[in-house]
């Protein structure tokens, strides 16, 4: 079979239940003119410096109505939101299937459902450290904590279109093009804020990085940094630096809550260096869906 390159393969290496940042990996190898790689590859080892924002930043970003000194916010919810609040009753599938972004939604994007051989059991995604499983579930179309509905979506953005450009940077403007995993979660009760609480905390205690275990894949997390975000009633969001294969690959990860429901995007790109912003487009646009 021939093999598949550039943003077709990436979707293809979803459909295949590999995680996002090894699918766009595998894909970037793939696509790789002969002529490109050795430039490419010295472009990627320059950016060693750029965190893996292994759609980290939900885990370490700003938090809205918080104290805006902090970034990653407190490691716990509000004592309003844990005793204030009657009991929460999770949506279900359907509802989030109404709620979760979709290509009308997003000027200059596609959007395309999650198939069933994207998502795996939270059981299948492993950390060496357990306090890291939140970011890691969160980057790999997973809810974190115990949700008792979920809904997931693929989010990618069109490249621009130049007719000036040259084949090479025609093709290298298509492999900046970000791609993004969406996903919807529901919880009962105080489940939502445990969740967020959980991957807010693994943005500090996982700094450092850990090892990330996804179907028997191995993949190592350098490291994870916070960056700034607003959306919801709470959100983090970081950038993660990983190993692939001894070069650094840069992702971002954000993480909102609003009522009982996490909204986690998970954001990589195919060009060397990696993700260079959070997919701001992507965040607005399902919070305002969740109203």
């Amino acid at each position: 079979m021939r093999p598949r390159g550039g943003l077709d393969g990436l979707f293809h290496d979803f459909a295949r239940g590999e995680p996002p940042f090894r699918a766009v990996w595998n894909s970037k190898r793939n696509s790789e003119p002969v002529q490109m790689r050795t430039s490419m590859r010295s472009a990627v080892v320059a950016a060693t410096a750029v965190s893996l924002a292994l759609l980290v930043t939900a885990c370490g970003g700003g938090e809205k109505g918080g104290d805006k000194g902090d970034k990653g916010g407190s490691a716990a919810p509000s004592a309003s939101a844990t005793t204030s609040a009657p009991p929460a009753k999770a949506l279900s599938a359907a509802e989030l299937d109404e709620l979760i972004v979709e290509t009308a939604d997003l000027k200059g994007h596609q959007v395309t459902k999650a198939g069933s051989g994207d998502v795996v059991p939270a059981a299948q995604v492993t950390a060496d450290k357990a306090a890291c499983a939140p970011i890691a579930h969160a980057m790999s179309f997973i809810s974190p904590g115990s949700p008792a509905a979920s809904a997931q979506r693929k989010v990618m953005q069109e490249p621009k279109k130049d007719a000036s450009a040259s084949p090479e940077d025609a093709l290298l403007g298509g492999l900046s093009a970000m791609v993004t995993a969406v996903t919807l979660g529901s919880y009962d009760g105080q489940g939502a804020q445990e969740a967020f609480a959980s991957v807010k905390k693994a943005g500090t205690e996982c700094a450092d990085g850990f090892q990330v275990v996804h179907l028997k894949e191995k993949t190592k997390v350098a490291k994870v940094a916070p960056e700034a975000v607003t959306a919801g009633e709470e959100a983090v969001a970081f950038t993660v630096t990983s190993e692939m294969e001894g070069e650094p690959f840069v992702s971002k990860l954000v993480v909102f809550r609003k009522g009982n429901t996490l909204a986690s995007f998970s954001t990589i790109s195919l060009v060397p260096g990696g993700v260079k912003a959070l997919p701001q487009a992507v965040v607005d646009a399902q919070a305002a869906k969740l109203g």
